[in-house]
C-alpha cells in the first residue's frame, strides 16, 4: 500500500476517482425526499453543518448544488488517505478544513482536532461544513461528540443527509464505503434539527446517531442497496 501514499500517484488517483464521480453523478437517475427542509435551510443562509455517514462520502457531492446553496467545505482528515479524499472533494468545488487523524500521537491529534474546530467555527459563521461523524476510522454509524459539540458552540442547524446509489460497489473496508456506478438509481433523504438548549452532549450524538442511520436506511430503501 506504500506506493498508494505517495503524492503523485495520489493526485492522479484522486483525479480519475473525481472524474468517475462526476460522470456517475450526471447518469444516475436521482429523487429526493424532504428536500423542502434542505431548501429552507439554503433560503435563510448563514451557517449549517451537513452530516452523512463516512460509507457515503464518495456520493456526497451530489447533494449539495454549488451556486445555490451555501458555500461549503468538508471536514477531512490528516491521515494521508485524508488527503486523498481531500483532493477529489476539492475537485468537485468542495475544499477540505483538515481535522484530527487517528493516526497520529495524542499531542498531534489533539491539536489538530483543536484547529479543526476553530476552523470549523469560523466556516459556519457563515457558510456549510460537511462532516463525517463516525471517521475517520469509525466505529461505523456512531456519532462521536464533535459534532453536536460544533453545533451547539455554533447554533447553526444540522441537515442529516441520508444517501445511496443502485447498483453501486462495496469497499472491504471498515465502513464498507459505496462508491456509485452510472446509470443507475439514486435517492437523497433529508432531516434537520438543532441543538436543543440544555442537552447533554452523549445523549444528544446518540439520538443523532439514530436520525442519521434512518435516513441513510431510507435512501437504501428507495435505491433497494443492501443495507450491511
Amino acid at each position: 500500500m506504500r506506493p498508494l501514499r505517495n503524492p503523485i500517484i495520489q493526485s492522479v488517483l484522486a483525479h480519475i476517482l473525481a472524474g468517475w464521480m462526476q460522470f456517475c453523478f450526471a447518469t444516475i437517475r436521482w429523487t429526493h425526499e424532504n428536500d423542502a427542509l434542505a431548501e429552507a435551510v439554503w433560503a435563510d443562509g448563514g451557517g449549517v453543518i451537513c452530516a452523512y455517514w463516512h460509507s457515503r462520502i464518495a456520493l456526497s457531492p451530489a447533494c449539495w448544488p454549488l451556486g445555490r446553496a451555501q458555500p461549503v467545505k468538508g471536514l477531512v482528515s490528516l491521515s494521508p488517505d485524508g488527503q486523498f479524499i481531500a483532493t477529489a472533494m476539492a475537485l468537485q468545488g468542495i475544499p477540505a478544513v483538515r481535522g484530527s487523524s487517528a493516526n497520529k500521537d495524542k499531542a498531534d491529534r489533539a491539536k489538530g482536532g483543536t484547529q479543526a474546530l476553530r476552523d470549523g467555527l469560523k466556516q459556519l459563521k457563515v457558510a456549510a461544513l460537511a462532516v463525517t461523524p463516525d471517521g475517520p476510522r469509525g466505529p461505523a454509524r456512531q456519532m462521536a461528540e464533535g459534532l453536536p459539540l460544533m453545533a451547539k458552540l455554533s447554533g447553526a442547524p444540522v441537515l442529516f443527509i441520508g444517501l445511496s446509489c443502485n447498483p453501486a460497489i462495496r469497499l472491504n473496508s471498515w465502513d464498507r464505503a459505496v462508491l456509485p456506478l452510472p446509470f443507475g438509481k439514486g435517492s437523497i433523504v433529508w432531516d434537520v434539527d438543532r441543538f436543543p438548549a440544555g442537552a447533554d452532549l452523549s445523549e444528544v450524538a446518540a439520538a443523532w446517531s439514530d436520525r442519521l442511520t434512518a435516513v441513510e436506511a431510507r435512501a437504501d430503501a428507495v435505491t433497494g442497496l443492501k443495507r450491511v
